[in-house]
């Protein structure tokens, strides 16, 4: 850091927080894609979480700042993002706010397509309880920051239907009262985190601000906020000059963050874009798949960012079983499945082709014009890819056997995945059952259990289980006395899946040049540490994030940010309130290991 900038930051350490004052260059790039909202400031909020490690990615605090929230801290955060809109309910009644109070630039809510919304074209929709708060530059990446509690918009989906504007905190309508709440930022906070360090793209909470009533300002920030439905809306209102607007925009960010190289055309410069997108939605319905991942994937492309990453986790889950047939209930309609969300990430991507070749031709085909598009090819080969590293991955190989292995016994791992597949998504006998949020039909056997244990023995005795022990060993904790006898037919499944995974595990060995025994025992102690015992689920989270909420005031910010980073698989909490709590959570995730 050059002298200059030293004193400066000497004198003022939380300078940067003052760049995100709620410009952002989208509101000028894409005229009409989104709302301007003047905002006031709030003065009865206090910082509850601050996400010490974002912030420092991000250049909002110092890379040696200690995780401690010191007055001067507290003091930038809600003066950055403790704020709520003046609505257009507020503007009908004359509302009156000291200048003092009214912040210098407005803040934008952006317009996106919702299914949620009548019409079903994105003329109504967008952020609803959310504006955007600015853009901040550090170190060559550029990161976009939203506050979602801010106040309703005239974009939520209550408006949309009752064509009324609501007031700020109003529960007269269904997503129409503008708010948000403490736990429900400390659950985002706690998955998020997570996911980020389990590899999963997803969107981090930057910090929650809590506000009387158990009300919250949830911070979240992401490199590109943009969602593919930021696209999708103009597309199907085929309005051509605001989807060129809005593509060019996603593409000078994604160069400008070093996503994409820089093109000799515009055509060239769309293909690329479309086969970053076709990858990286391969990539993700792949990693959802695999992980267990259920984020209501659904063709408005609203529930991810343009990357695949996750955003808005209302609904998101983690499961500790291949629940497949669980479907989360959202009053009119129910949500996607599980493995259905291949078939609608690659839904996405083919209107990501619709949209590639309207810029490049300067006209919308119909949709049907792309279902043997080349980016839908690049989604399967993604897909594909990423599937079998990752089913590999949890076996407990590593980067150079999974090359080997693909590129030479691809046969053998079809061979296993079939195996594992059966293990994967066996349902139990009892059949559909009500959950809180929806309906489900319980899986019955856990193959992460079967990955972390049997390595183990086999390393131990060099020779497979009783078939009646791996059946035990896989048996969930929903197995029904039904679901749990050794028939016949489980048992030739139990000793099929064994012969699968020796002749993988000796094909490596042979590849590679070491001793079986030497192989099984690597596997052992990385499939230990990727298929952990406490696996987080989102029954887990909503536990968790409860339990949280009611620590926080005892706890304060720095132990509530040491628990969350705790949690997320960081170093263990210093404090005795901090690590006495993150043992009731990690207790909880126990708990809800196999859940939804």
């Amino acid at each position: 850091m050059p002298a200059t900038r030293r004193r400066e930051a000497a004198r003022d350490p939380y300078r940067a927080f003052a760049r995100i004052d709620g410009r952002h260059p989208y509101r000028d790039a894409v005229p009409g894609g989104s709302i301007d909202y003047r905002a006031r400031r709030r003065r009865d909020g206090k910082v509850a979480f601050f996400n010490f490690d974002l912030a420092r990615e991000m250049g909002l605090i110092q890379r040696d700042h200690p995780d401690t929230l010191v007055p001067e801290l507290s003091k930038a955060i809600l003066d950055t993002f403790c704020f709520v809109i003046v609505n257009e309910y507020d503007l009908a009644r004359g509302g009156a706010f000291a200048d003092r109070e009214v912040l210098p630039h407005p803040y934008m809510a952006t317009r996106y397509l919702q299914l949620q919304h009548p019409g079903r074209r994105g003329l109504t929709s967008g952020d609803g309880r959310s504006v955007w708060d600015g853009t901040i530059t550090h170190a060559g990446v550029t990161w976009d920051v939203s506050s979602c509690g801010t106040g309703v918009t005239r974009l939520c989906p209550a408006t949309a239907e009752t064509s009324k504007f609501f007031k700020t905190g109003s529960r007269t309508a269904s997503y129409g009262c503008g708010t948000a709440s403490v736990e429900e930022g400390l659950a985002a906070a706690l998955m998020s985190e997570a996911f980020h360090r389990g590899g999963i793209a997803t969107e981090r909470v930057l910090a929650v601000i809590a506000l009387p009533g158990s009300m919250a300002i949830n911070v979240r920030a992401a490199k590109n906020l943009l969602r593919p439905s930021h696209l999708f809306a103009p597309l199907k209102q085929k309005d051509l000059p605001r989807l060129k607007a809005a593509v060019s925009y996603a593409i000078a960010r994604e160069r400008g963050n070093g996503l994409l190289p820089a093109a000799r055309s515009p055509a060239e410069e769309a293909e690329a874009f479309g086969m970053l997108l076709a990858r990286a939605f391969g990539h993700a319905a792949a990693t959802f798949e695999r992980e267990y991942v259920f984020c209501w994937l659904d063709w408005d492309g609203d529930n991810v960012l343009l990357d695949g990453g996750i955003i808005d986790y209302g609904s998101v889950r983690q499961f500790g079983l291949f629940h497949r047939e669980y479907r989360f209930d959202d009053g009119p309609r129910w949500s996607t499945t599980l493995p259905e969300q291949r078939a609608k990430a690659r839904g996405i991507v083919r209107c990501f082709a619709q949209i590639r070749a309207a810029v490049c031709e300067g006209r919308i085909r119909p949709l049907r014009a792309f279902d043997r598009d080349p980016l839908l090819k690049a989604f399967d080969r993604s897909f594909d890819d990423v599937r079998d590293r990752l089913l590999l991955r949890h076996v407990g190989f590593d980067r150079g056997q999974e090359d080997l292995l693909l590129a030479l016994a691809r046969p053998l791992v079809r061979r296993f995945d079939r195996a594992h597949a059966w293990f994967e998504r066996a349902r139990s006998a009892r059949g559909p059952v009500a959950v809180p949020d929806g309906i489900t039909w319980n899986a019955v056997y856990s193959t992460r259990d079967l990955l972390r244990e049997l390595p183990r023995i086999y390393a131990r005795d060099g020779r497979p289980v009783d078939p009646r022990i791996l059946l035990a060993i896989a048996a969930s904790s929903y197995a029904s006395r039904d679901d749990r006898r050794a028939t016949p037919a489980r048992l030739r499944r139990a000793r099929a899946f064994q012969a699968a995974y020796l002749a993988l595990a000796r094909r490596a060995a042979r590849l590679s040049g070491r001793p079986v025994r030497r192989v099984l025992a690597d596997l052992a102690a990385r499939a230990a540490a990727v298929n952990t015992y406490a696996r987080v689920t989102g029954d887990a989270i909503a536990h968790a994030s409860r339990r949280l909420a009611r620590a926080r005031k005892r706890l304060g910010p720095d132990a509530t940010w040491e628990v969350v980073r705790r949690f997320a698989g960081g170093n263990a909490p210093r404090s005795r309130n901090a690590k006495r709590v993150f043992d009731d959570l990690l207790r909880l995730v126990v708990d809800a290991r196999d859940g939804i």
